[in-house]
């Protein structure tokens, strides 16, 4: 007997998730939170420069260990103005004249 046609959309479904990189797993808590969770969740799995720093700031929050170096490199690096190619222009001034 071959599988229902619901069994079959739920596993095309997972195997979308896992092409995607994403994996489903259990996690107990309280009823109360469960938005919080599903939030959390959301915000994790979308992998863009916010929830990098959202996941800093959670890792620091639990271990209570300072962020690792190259935090503000690894953010420089996620500018929009990457590779914009620009060249402030300064100007030269001499400075001023002291009397001493």
């Amino acid at each position: 007997m071959s599988d229902s046609s619901q069994k079959r959309a739920v596993k095309n479904y997972r195997d979308r998730l896992t092409a995607r990189g994403m994996i489903r797993f259990e996690v107990l808590g309280l009823g109360a939170d469960r938005d919080l969770i599903r939030a959390l969740a959301k915000l994790l799995a979308v992998d863009g420069p916010e929830a990098a720093q959202f996941r800093a700031t959670v890792s620091q929050t639990i271990t209570g260990e300072p962020p690792r170096k190259g935090g503000i490199l690894a953010a420089l690096r996620q500018s929009p103005l990457v590779g914009a190619d620009l060249a402030p222009d300064r100007p030269h001034e001499t400075g001023r004249t002291v009397d001493l």
